[in-house]
């Protein structure tokens, strides 16, 4: 089982029930294309699976949360970290902030001055496949195994 799951939301708020939009709002998922790293656990996975028709996850390797946190974490003000917030956070480098996350032994909504999420453009070339559909029903939602190569193209 993995350690930590990075989740994207792929679609909007419009049409959206009021319990997939609270379950969303839980797991720091507000509007589209925001993505967040969460750590497995059983009711995390639940929530997942919840609101699956709704948000896109795979499990998380330390590469790219290197990638995520270098390029688009923000804390307040929308500012980009610097290494002396990452020294405030107990953390020597980005690499081993990212290596806490992917091993779940760390959580964004934990590190106050940094925000719970991520904030993603659209991807490069779009979508190859629909973003209505289950990845097992050729779609991007729900477990997509190919959903590393879709967030670095967001990123």
């Amino acid at each position: 089982m993995a350690n930590a799951y990075l989740v994207v939301r792929i679609k909007g708020q419009a049409d959206c029930p009021y319990w997939a939009t609270h379950t969303m709002m839980l797991l720091q998922l507000d509007k589209k294309y925001r993505a967040t790293i969460l750590p497995a656990k059983d009711n995390t996975v639940g929530m997942l699976r919840k609101v699956q028709h709704y948000v896109s996850w795979i499990e998380l390797d330390a590469s790219l949360a290197k990638e995520l946190i270098d390029k688009k974490a923000r804390k307040s003000g929308y500012q980009k970290i610097t290494p002396e917030d990452l020294k405030t956070l107990g953390f020597a480098s980005t690499d081993e902030l990212a290596t806490a996350l992917a091993d779940g032994k760390a959580t964004l909504s934990k590190l106050k001055p940094l925000k719970p999420w991520f904030a993603l453009a659209p991807p490069v070339h779009g979508f190859k496949k629909s973003t209505k559909k289950l990845y097992g029903q050729k779609g991007v939602l729900g477990a997509n195994k190919e959903l590393d190569t879709i967030v670095r193209r967001m990123i």
